[in-house]
């Protein structure tokens, strides 16, 4: 039983003020009656379990109270610039207009579906199976996605190129498997989902019975496509995913599927003669449904398609049937998020660096940066150290490895050159409109690098992120300024208190440049075999024990997390738990390291890290991302990490055994 102090504290936290101070390691969170031996988690945030999680929230917790403070920041640059109305074609101008017309609820009532019209009528003049795929490449480029997936990317076996990729795609449900899993839960998804698209179309002006079946044909169209496409387990294999065509060859691979049509609708250059196909079964079964499905089932598609994906900057009806299915049914949201928030996410999407570079202004000191630099590099030192340290490691694949490390960039809170909008016209007119205007301009110049140098200083994601990423055909790590906030970073912070939190980012990140698909890319990006065959098995040994610890692991009753789907992430979990501590055993090598607070350097270390997860989620939402995400729910991030530690263990005069194995890293 609690005690009646740990209660009042609870009820303490659930009362606390938005503003609340968030550091990295927080007495007021943890639960003293909890042996953090037995259950880390919970010792380190059992009394943030208690706290209520805000309805228009899935999960509450650190991420959430991060986001808040920059969405304020973020708030007032929006409502400033328009107010002040910046001159035509200025930063100011773009963000003010954007976000004047998304807030203009009575225009977008008034606007209905005006401004879907010309996007309606390129659907409504399907006459044949033969007209569907230009008119995808036409709706592609005017920013409009369905039926497959098409972009420009790094090729992955030439890092020095860009190159065209085709990949499975086109459903309205979280990923394929939601089409075909069993279970009353997953058959309620199904119908639920029936239901939405159903309404959407009578709000759309269809009848009720034409759109019960409307939609039915939909979810069976749907269907079809799902079982060509790839498990999330099938999707992590880079090599498998890997299928460069001739041009000239695709039409063998799909027949009947118009490539050259597609190609002229996007002004897709004439000289580039091969493509990227991801899943190559996927088009040859979406060529025989372009020769069997009757012309309205596409009709019926594309219009769902074109609704789902514009629904939240439409009138009201369509945002709040929108948030019923997808905010409420699957992520067990109880409220929408206030309309400022929501135009702020599309204002992100849309014009991501012209916002960005009015944030960092307030938000990433030149101190900081220097600061997180100087911790990336004292990672990078702890890397090459676990390397030399692998005892099952040939010399020759370690000279690979410490060639990777040596060539490892890393990006810090914001780019150096801003992305350039002046081609994209942003007015107040209509917020659809904008956000259309915006995902054909981004489509145009993501063909617009067809042809030209990779450029190796675009970023990937904004610097307001509340985020981080490895690219492995960049073979570096980026880090914005919207992530590097307390209580993950704090430039005034002790170092325990930094490293520990940033375990999960700067330790996560690196680690992932030699996880299971990381390591199959060389020290240049490239896609391509530096291990020799025994390293190789050695380490899928090694994987394969990360892969059956977390399989283990059950959120819900009866619902596992699947170890080989979620393996990449729980390797840099584990690996970049260990880079880290090292790291901080580096940065501080030679000076004396007090306790704080009544915690010695190294529990403050591992608190630190355990409190950067402390979330609470939602059933609704736990369910759907151990079924639908990479990486597994946040009590296991800090549970599966620790499970092997020895380190940890000592630090808290754990005297139980605990589980060992030979770790990767």
């Amino acid at each position: 039983m609690k005690s009646l102090a740990f209660i009042f504290a609870s009820l303490a936290l659930v009362a606390a003020a938005a503003d609340r101070p968030i550091v990295g390691v927080d007495r007021a969170y943890i639960d003293s009656s909890v042996s953090p031996c037995k259950d880390f988690y919970d010792y380190a945030n059992g009394a943030f379990n208690k706290v209520a999680i805000p309805g228009e929230y899935s999960n509450w917790g650190v991420n959430q109270e991060i986001d808040e403070r920059n969405f304020a920041i973020l708030k007032g640059i929006l409502e400033s610039s328009a107010r002040t109305r910046g001159s035509k074609g200025s930063v100011a101008q773009r963000v003010g207009d954007f976000y004047a017309a998304g807030m203009d609820e009575a225009a977008i009532e008034r606007d209905g579906l005006k401004s879907l019209a010309p996007y309606f009528a390129e659907i409504d003049n399907l006459k044949a199976g033969a007209d569907v795929v230009p008119a995808l490449g036409r709706l592609m480029a005017h920013g409009v996605d369905a039926g497959f997936g098409f972009g420009i990317q790094i090729d992955d076996k030439d890092t020095t190129a860009m190159i065209a990729g085709f990949s499975q795609g086109g459903l309205g449900l979280p990923e394929r498997d939601y089409y075909f899993r069993a279970g009353p839960e997953a058959e309620e998804i199904r119908l639920a989902y029936v239901a939405h698209v159903a309404r959407m179309f009578e709000l759309s002006g269809y009848k009720t019975d034409t759109a019960k079946n409307a939609a039915t044909t939909v979810m069976a169209f749907e269907t079809k496509l799902a079982q060509a496409s790839r498990t999330l387990v099938d999707l992590r294999d880079p090599e498998k995913n890997y299928n460069k065509f001739e041009r000239a060859s695709l039409t063998k691979l799909a027949p009947g599927f118009d490539w050259e049509g597609f190609f002229s609708a996007i002004d897709f250059p004439g000289v580039q003669k091969t493509v990227l196909v991801g899943q190559p079964e996927f088009y040859t079964a979406f060529a025989g449904l372009l020769a069997n499905e009757p012309i309205e089932t596409w009709r019926v598609y594309l219009r769902w398609h074109l609704l789902r994906q514009t629904s939240n900057y439409l009138a009201h009806s369509f945002v709040d049937e929108t948030f019923a299915f997808y905010g409420k049914k699957l992520s067990g949201k109880t409220e929408l998020r206030p309309r400022w928030k929501r135009v702020l996410a599309a204002a992100d999407s849309a014009i991501g660096e012209d916002l960005g570079q009015l944030y960092v202004q307030q938000a990433f000191s030149p101190a900081a940066k220097a600061r997180a630099l100087a911790m990336v590099k004292f990672h990078l030192e702890a890397m090459r150290s676990r390397i030399e340290a692998a005892e099952w490691m040939s010399d020759a694949t370690k000279a690979q490895a410490y060639r990777k490390i040596d060539s490892m960039r890393a990006k810090v809170g914001y780019p150096d050159k801003w992305r350039d909008y002046r081609t994209l016209t942003l007015t107040r007119d209509s917020y659809v409109r904008n956000a259309l205007a915006a995902s054909a301009f981004e489509f145009r110049r993501q063909l617009g690098k067809l042809g030209q140098s990779v450029d190796r200083n675009e970023w990937l994601m904004t610097p307001q992120t509340n985020n981080a990423y490895y690219e492995p055909t960049l073979n570096e790590m980026c880090f914005p300024a919207g992530i590097l906030q307390p209580p993950f970073f704090d430039e005034k912070a002790d170092d325990a208190s930094n490293y520990g939190a940033l375990a999960s980012t700067i330790g996560h990140e690196l680690t992932h440049g030699f996880d299971d698909q990381g390591r199959q890319y060389d020290w240049q990006g490239n896609l391509k075999n530096w291990w020799t065959d025994d390293d190789a098995k050695k380490f899928q040994v090694r994987a394969e024990l990360v892969a059956k610890q977390y399989d283990a692991y059950a959120p819900l009753p009866g619902l596992h997390i699947n170890g080989q789907q979620t393996l990449g992430e729980n390797i840099a979990d584990v690996g970049g738990l260990r880079i880290s501590y090292e790291a901080f055993k580096l940065a501080t090598a030679g000076r004396q390291r007090s306790s704080i607070d009544g915690f010695t350097p190294d529990q403050r270390f591992f608190i630190a890290f355990a409190q950067g997860w402390r979330t609470n989620q939602r059933p609704e939402q736990l369910r759907l991302q151990v079924t639908s995400d990479m990486h597994s729910p946040v009590r296991w991030r800090v549970l599966g990490p620790v499970a092997n530690f020895p380190e940890f263990r000592t630090a808290f005069g754990c005297k139980e055994s605990a589980p060992g194995w030979p770790p990767i890293w």
